[in-house]
């Protein structure tokens, strides 16, 4: 048996870990070269234990990046050599299937040693706005969608690999953006091993291996007390996701099985993968499972290798959620984001409280837009953007928010600044929160100028969108309405998100995300609330009498109490 720690002794190192992983993930906001990194933080720092149990990942990361490395990097380590690594090796990989799902999540590992043993490993994958390839969802093949890097050493034994790091040098359109962003990876886990290291020599630790087994047994207790107190059944949800204009929707079936303490989720019946971009690599299907069942059980654990101990996933080889190599996945999210939703909405019916509506952030919106400066230099921007969030049962939806991805917005100043475009505009959307007893979160409008001055970019920019929400709008629960579609315009006409757009000097684009679905019936929300909405500018007058019941004066803004009470009753 080895070494026991005492609960306040676990408390106080486990907590330690965390930080540890919070002061990496730190220092890539001090380091990164790309906005979609250093403001977006669309990145996961992590560590494991030294058979690739994860450990701790960093408050802020990304569910599906983080979801997809705890599995990903287990398996890797636990498929290489023994002896494979050394001190000062650096390994980086993009393969979607070994991890993240897409080309643009690049992961770099390193080894921990102390005393001349191998005690962990520490890893980040970072979205690298620039990957090369096509830019485009309507990709067939992998192979079009930028480099693929195998498990590669970029270091042995503290030696740099200059041969790889040219390699994708000549292979993306902005190197120096790319080539930085490695290297901040590089700090961040350099930045994590030296402080384990350091809590292991003020510990008297000489390896994390007790401590590793007792915060996972731990978690995993903990979470499986959450789950056995809901009664064993089976329930069951089903979500069409809209594909490009002139293709079938695709179909995602759910069953989810309580059984004690495990849960076995069963997609069986979901539609067969596509030949665009949208396809889910097991690893990034388990990641979205992962967080809905996670966030409705245990959702103050820390996340380890504990808290994944209780789920088992079925997916079905070459569908939708478990495509086969080699095909086309940088569009991953589209389909992906759907999964904790479907999963919620199986499990709406016994657990109501711990659900919410559809959100109009899932998908994410993944704008990509790239070309040339006018004096040739090329210029690469990816925004993401959230809508508003569904609606729970205790409070209305956020507004503009990415969930379930856990982004963050990019501030236009550094859009504009990263970019020769103008951004004309950016506002909350009128109406476009789902109504119910709670509202959905608001949708937001953004447009975008292309200048045709002297500032004037070479033409044509190219644009390339990673979007959703444009056919079937986010869904209510319980009574609540749908929030508002989505939409994007070029220079007032439909466009194709799923394809790739070139836009000229004058042309201008709309891009509205959608808002958030309502919970409950909008007829029994507080008409003080609606009256408060429709003041903000949040709700129309025409909503709050259609869809609320609640009749307010346009000239003194105050409730017309006794028409309200005839509209709630039907009566008017």
């Amino acid at each position: 048996m080895g070494k026991v720690f005492d609960p306040i002794t676990i408390e106080i190192l486990w907590r330690r870990l965390i930080s540890i992983v919070d002061e990496a993930d730190s220092s890539v906001a001090r380091t990164a070269f790309s906005s979609l990194l250093r403001d977006a933080h669309d990145y996961t720092c992590m560590f494991t234990d030294r058979f690739g149990r994860e450990l701790a990942q960093g408050t802020f990361a990304t569910p599906g990046q983080a979801g997809a490395m705890a599995l990903g990097i287990k398996k890797l380590i636990n498929s290489l050599p023994e002896d494979y690594f050394k001190p000062g090796d650096v390994l980086i990989t993009n393969d979607p299937w070994i991890l993240a799902g897409h080309l643009n999540d690049v992961c770099v590992l390193s080894p921990i040693y102390y005393k001349g043993n191998l005690v962990a490993y520490t890893a980040c994958v970072f979205h690298h706005s620039d990957i090369g390839g096509r830019v485009s969802s309507d990709n067939h093949e992998v192979f079009e969608e930028g480099l693929f890097i195998p498990p590669v050493k970029l270091y042995e034994e503290g030696v740099l690999n200059q041969a790889i790091l040219e390699i994708i040098r000549w292979n993306v359109r902005t190197p120096e953006q790319v080539i930085g962003d490695i290297r901040s990876q590089i700090a961040a886990n350099h930045v994590c091993s030296e402080k384990i290291k350091q809590m292991l020599e003020e510990a008297s630790l000489d390896t994390l291996d007790d401590l590793a087994d007792q915060i996972i047994d731990i978690t995993e207790k903990r979470i499986r007390e959450e789950i056995e107190k809901i009664p064993d059944g089976t329930y069951y949800s089903e979500g069409i996701i809209e594909q490009p204009k002139g293709r079938d929707d695709i179909v995602i079936k759910a069953k989810v099985e309580i059984k004690g303490s495990d849960i076995i989720v069963d997609l069986d019946g979901s539609s067969p993968q596509v030949d665009w971009g949208g396809n889910v690599v097991y690893n990034f299907t388990y990641a979205y499972v992962f967080m809905a069942i996670k966030s409705m059980f245990a959702p103050d654990i820390p996340n380890n290798e504990g808290c994944a101990r209780p789920i088992k996933l079925y997916a079905p080889y070459g569908s939708i959620v478990n495509c086969k190599f080699p095909a086309a996945c940088a569009a991953r999210m589209q389909i992906g984001h759907f999964l904790t939703e479907i999963i919620y909405k199986a499990m709406a019916p016994v657990l109501p409280d711990r659900v919410i509506a559809g959100s109009g952030g899932t998908p994410a919106a993944m704008n990509v837009f790239y070309g040339r400066r006018k004096d040739g230099t090329p210029w690469h921007s990816v925004i993401i953007r959230g809508g508003g969030m569904g609606a729970s049962l205790k409070s209305d939806g956020k507004y503009v928010f990415i969930f379930p991805a856990n982004g963050a917005n990019t501030p236009v100043e550094i859009f504009e600044n990263d970019t020769p475009l103008i951004v004309e505009r950016r506002e909350l959307i009128t109406d476009s929160g789902g109504p119910g007893r709670t509202r959905g979160g608001l949708g937001k409008r953004e447009v975008f100028i292309v200048p045709d001055d002297d500032y004037a970019p070479v033409p044509p920019v190219n644009l390339g969108i990673q979007a959703g929400r444009y056919v079937y709008p986010p869904e209510g629960l319980f009574g609540g309405k749908p929030g508002r579609k989505g939409a994007f315009l070029v220079n007032g006409e439909e466009g194709n998100p799923y394809g790739l757009t070139q836009l000229m000097p004058g042309d201008v684009v709309t891009i509205d995300a959608p808002g958030g679905g309502g919970y409950g019936d909008p007829k029994e929300r507080d008409p003080n609330l609606v009256l408060e909405d429709v003041i903000e500018g949040y709700v129309s007058l025409e909503s709050a009498r259609r869809d609320y019941g609640v009749s307010i004066n346009p000239e003194t803004m105050e409730i017309d109490w006794e028409e309200t009470e005839k509209l709630r009753k039907g009566k008017s």
